[in-house]
C-alpha cells in the first residue's frame, strides 16, 4: 500500500504536545489506497514521550543518542517504509487535508522531487497568522528560494516539506545543525530536484519560548553566521558537483 512516512523528532519535555499532533494526524483524510505511518524518534533515551502516545499500530517509536532534531529525524528516516516523507514537529499540527494535498501534488507532478505548503503561525494568544512571504502555488525554483534566504525573507517553513523518501536519503537527510536544519533540507532538495508550492497551508506552527529559534544562541551574530555558512557552503558544493536527482534514476536503482 502506498504510504507517507510522517517523521517527528521529540525530546523529553517537548512531548506534551504529541497528543495534539496525533489528533491532527488521525483526522487526515487520505487519497484512495494511501496510508500514513508516524515515526517518532526521541532525541534521547528516556522513553518518557512514549507514555503520552495512544495505542495505534501506525505509530512506531524509538529512542537514540542526543544529537538535535535534525539528527533524530535522519535516524527516524532509516525506519521509513513510505515512498514519501514529511516532517512534523512535535509541537506543530497538520491542517485538514494536508497529507492528501501533498500526495496529490506529487502524484500529478512525477517530475517533482518535493513539495511544500504554507503555514499558519499559532501565537500564544491563540491567533492564527499566515506566513508573510508565502509564494503562489506552482513551481518553486531553487534560485528564488536561495535569493530569498540570502535576503532574510525565506518564504516557507521547512518542516512543512514533503519529499520523495529516496531524495531525502540521497542528500543525507536533515543536516546536523543546532537550528535551521529543516530550512536547510528544503534548500538542499531544491538545489538538486524540481519542487512545487501547494496553495493551501499544510500546518500550524506553534510559537513558544522553548523553540530552538527562540534560544539566545540562535540570535548571536556569530552563531547565526556559522549556521548560514554551513548551509550556503553545502549548497555551493552540491551545485559544483552538477548532480541532479531524477525519478528515472531513482526507479532504475530499485
Amino acid at each position: 500500500m502506498p504510504t507517507i512516512s510522517v517523521i517527528t523528532a521529540v525530546y523529553d519535555g517537548g512531548h506534551q504536545y504529541l497528543p495534539d499532533a496525533y489528533a491532527s494526524l488521525r483526522a487526515q483524510p487520505m487519497p484512495d489506497g494511501w496510508a500514513w505511518e508516524w515515526l517518532i524518534q526521541e532525541d534521547g533515551r528516556t522513553g518518557r514521550p512514549r507514555t503520552v502516545l495512544p495505542s495505534d499500530e501506525r505509530i512506531r517509536y524509538s529512542t537514540g543518542a542526543r544529537g538535535g532534531a535534525g539528527v533524530a529525524r535522519t535516524v527516524g528516516l532509516a525506519r521509513a517504509n513510505g515512498s514519501l516523507a514529511r516532517a512534523l514537529d512535535a509541537d506543530d499540527l497538520l491542517t485538514e487535508g494536508a497529507l492528501a494535498r501533498d500526495i496529490e501534488e506529487l502524484t500529478r507532478h512525477p517530475e517533482a522531487g518535493w513539495c511544500i505548503s504554507g503555514c499558519l503561525d499559532l501565537l500564544p494568544d491563540g491567533r492564527l497568522i499566515p506566513g508573510p512571504y508565502d509564494p503562489p502555488p506552482g513551481p518553486l525554483p531553487y534560485a528564488q528560494l536561495r535569493a530569498q534566504y540570502e535576503a532574510g525573507m525565506f518564504p516557507v517553513v521547512g518542516t512543512h516539506l514533503t519529499a520523495r523518501t529516496d531524495l531525502v536519503r540521497a542528500v543525507g537527510g536533515w543536516p546536523a545543525l543546532p537550528a535551521l536544519e529543516a530550512l536547510a533540507l528544503v534548500l538542499i532538495c531544491a538545489s538538486v530536484a524540481p519542487g512545487r508550492m501547494v496553495g493551501t497551508p499544510g500546518g500550524v506552527y506553534r510559537k513558544h519560548p522553548a523553540q530552538s529559534t527562540a534560544q539566545p544562541d540562535y540570535h548571536r551574530a556569530d552563531e547565526f553566521a556559522a549556521l548560514r555558512a554551513a548551509i550556503l557552503t553545502r549548497l555551493d558544493a552540491l551545485g559544483n558537483s552538477q548532480w541532479r536527482w531524477s525519478p528515472q534514476a531513482e526507479e532504475g536503482a530499485k
